[in-house]
């Protein structure tokens, strides 16, 4: 073989080689943008999730400095297993008075009601609060309803603001649940109860009522509406107009509970900050929820348990 053979053949290998390095190198810098957009992209959608479930409050950051106005939300139906539940809201009450930035705190009501004692927990943490760091106002701002439950814990606030159309009041206590006596009759299904001590069975709902446990459960009831009507009136006071229909479990618009002496002004939350706490910066106190507990609620379903009976502030 001649030397130029031999040159020709290196030149082809050189170039077979730089081509295969090159195609490498490309393999390389392509599987590295790959990684990068892949990271970019699932960076993005997990700002995406954490901002749809809420984390960040409403100023847009996760801790707070300078002076601020503090608030509260406190949303759907007060109980143990909600996210406004007595846990959630009091520790939430807690950091807010403890910050030495705060001004004033508002709580925001959207409640139909819930536990008597959860929203009880709360009214009475409210009063400890108060009494400890008396030179921080407590306002209730109203959006839809503040009802029941939710008005056990408006009570407590200086002053509660609602807007026009707002409903407020149902100043009540209930007691549900359901009767299948009949249905079980037409399917042929004989109820088996047995029991050790008279009234066990309190209110079951496979047996007929006894009028002894109606009895007792409507005094109960009435204990606890008691309750609830010497919350109200300490908390509000002589504004109070003298009538009994305000605890009779009616709701009333916004308007209408002004001059029912159940709500003091028409104003929203910004309105509170700037114009009564005078501090228009807000910083949101809401306990939030862990991931795992938002990503459950948000994707699972919601089971009634139709045999379930339970004492509400409706």
């Amino acid at each position: 073989m001649s030397n130029s053979e031999d040159n020709n053949e290196i030149w082809q290998r050189q170039l077979l080689e730089k081509i295969a390095m090159s195609s490498i190198s490309e393999q390389r810098r392509a599987r590295r943008w790959s990684v990068l957009f892949k990271m970019l992209t699932f960076t993005y959608l997990f700002v995406l999730l954490f901002m749809w479930l809420g984390w960040f409050n409403s100023e847009g950051s996760l801790g707070s400095s300078g002076k601020h106005t503090a608030l509260i939300n406190i949303d759907g139906i007060i109980a143990p297993d909600s996210v406004s539940s007595a846990d959630n809201i009091t520790k939430s009450l807690r950091e807010a008075f403890n910050d030495k930035n705060t001004q004033g705190v508002i709580l925001h009501i959207n409640s139909p009601g819930g536990s008597p004692v959860q929203a009880g927990i709360v009214n009475d943490e409210i009063g400890r609060l108060r009494a400890i760091n008396p030179e921080i106002p407590l306002y209730a701002v109203i959006g839809d309803v503040c009802a029941s439950g939710g008005y056990y814990v408006a009570a407590a606030a200086d002053l509660i603001y609602v807007d026009k159309a707002s409903l407020v009041g149902s100043i009540g206590v209930l007691l549900d649940g359901f009767g299948f006596t009949g249905t079980l009759d037409k399917l042929g299904i004989e109820r088996r109860l047995l029991t050790a001590g008279e009234s066990k069975g309190f209110l079951d709902p496979f047996s007929p009522p006894d009028s002894h446990d109606l009895a007792h459960a409507q005094t109960m009831l009435g204990e606890i509406h008691d309750q609830f009507i010497k919350v109200v009136q300490q908390g509000r006071g002589d504004r109070l107009v003298d009538s009994p229909e305000i605890y009779s479990g009616v709701i009333w618009t916004g308007q209408k509970s002004i001059e029912l002496g159940l709500a003091d002004a028409i104003g929203s939350t910004h309105f509170v900050a700037r114009e009564i706490i005078m501090t228009e910066r807000v910083v949101d106190f809401t306990a939030k929820q862990g991931f795992a507990d938002r990503f459950a609620r948000r994707f699972s379903g919601v089971f009634l348990d139709i045999f379930s009976k339970g004492w509400e502030l409706r």
